[in-house]
């Protein structure tokens, strides 16, 4: 294995090896800027099916992802204040955050986003994750079609626990949200409610103590933004409400402007 001590000569050799791994982009060409390799390596493994890799490959990809993080910096619990009655509102990006889960809005194969390069959060944590979650996702859904059939995908709600890999935080909870198909309907709110309270118990079945949820199903999920917010907040206040103790506190992750507002409102008001 050539030397890989640096976080440029792990990314040179992580650029290697997964190309050399894909037999349609095994003659690419490597940009020479460091930005470039990024991209190159992301890409790649944003569209790499779930298989086996080298145990050598793995470490540098650990080593390299958790660099990476913490150039980014970590963000714990002591970082964010409560806004109200131990929820809080954190914008940023999720696979920043030292909590004991966060939340992927997923889709129903659950295998992550095989986009290059997208913005989308699912994306973001698989690929900081490392390609290891994808495995894991990919052998817990062969298990579900092994007992309920080979079409089987996961249900719109609920959620799916995993380990965090290379990210700050300690779990991973993957649930797919409801779609806005021709509007809003009284179901697609009881299922984005069901998303929250669902996720929640998953927690407290597994003794995780904070929990970070994205904008479920907002953007290309089309639910609207600020109607997202009130379901979420009024979902775990009841929740936490019914269940003190259990969860010692609950962060909404936003990414824009506005759902900082809209969640700020409704913890506040």
């Amino acid at each position: 294995m050539a030397k890989t001590t640096t976080q440029e000569e792990r990314l040179d050799y992580l650029v290697a090896e997964f190309k050399a791994d894909s037999n349609e982009y095994k003659d690419l060409q490597t940009p020479a800027d460091t930005e470039g390799k990024r991209r190159v390596l992301r890409s790649l493994m944003n569209i790499r099916m779930p298989r086996s890799m080298s145990e050598d490959v793995l470490k540098v990809q650990d080593d390299y992802l958790k660099e990476r993080i913490s150039e980014n910096g970590i963000v714990t619990i002591a970082d964010i204040p409560v806004t109200k009655d131990n929820l809080s509102i954190w914008q940023g990006d999720i696979t920043r955050l030292a909590v004991d889960a966060i939340v992927n809005a997923a889709n129903s194969q659950m295998l992550g986003c095989f986009v290059p390069m997208h913005t989308c959060i699912d994306n973001c944590i698989h690929t900081y994750a490392g390609i290891q979650l994808r495995c894991e996702c990919n052998r817990r859904m062969n298990q579900l079609r092994e007992k309920y059939g080979i079409n089987y995908e996961q249900p719109t709600a609920i959620p799916m626990l995993t380990d965090a890999y290379n990210l700050p935080a300690k779990k991973v909870v993957h649930v797919v949200g409801p779609i806005v198909q021709s509007g809003l309907t009284p179901e697609l709110e009881k299922d984005l409610s069901d998303c929250y309270q669902n996720t929640l118990d998953l927690c407290a079945e597994n003794g995780l103590k904070s929990v970070a949820f994205c904008c479920i199903s907002t953007g290309v999920f089309r639910f609207p933004n600020k109607r997202a917010a009130e379901i979420a907040v009024r979902t775990v206040s009841e929740w936490m409400e019914k269940h003190p103790g259990i969860v010692d506190r609950v962060i909404f992750n936003v990414f824009k402007d506005e759902d900082r507002e809209y969640y700020d409102t409704c913890i506040k008001c």
